[in-house]
């Protein structure tokens, strides 16, 4: 049996986890990036507080971010299904069949992950 396959388990785990608690200078990086992010965000929400008028321009424009990046999801939707029809009216007729139900099948693979995913 070698080292490796001994270290395999709960033990690994630990051995591990042992390592990361040996960079004490990564654990205060960190803490003090999340320090300042907080700093930071709380000077802004205060600027918004202030400033009515600027705080509504932002949610419109990050609104108006979502949206369009909604709207570019659904135009490469619909490129990619142009895109299939193109493909399949190239495919040899003997074998459309065939390949269709092998593409339905993949498509339903991944569907159902998404949704698995999703919910």
């Amino acid at each position: 049996m070698s080292e490796d396959d001994r270290l395999e388990g709960p033990l690994n785990v630990l051995l591990k986890g042992s390592q990361q608690l040996l960079h004490p200078e990564e654990i205060v990086a960190e803490a003090t990036r999340d320090l300042v992010k907080e700093e930071i965000r709380h000077h802004l929400e205060k600027k918004l507080r202030e400033d009515p008028a600027l705080a509504r321009e932002i949610k419109d424009a990050v609104k108006d971010l979502l949206e369009a990046r909604a709207r570019e999801y659904s135009a490469l939707l619909r490129i990619t299904a142009a895109t299939a029809r193109l493909g399949f009216s190239a495919i040899p007729d003997s074998v459309k069949g065939q390949v269709a139900q092998d593409v339905l099948a993949v498509l339903n693979r991944e569907l159902g992950n998404l949704v698995e995913k999703t919910l």
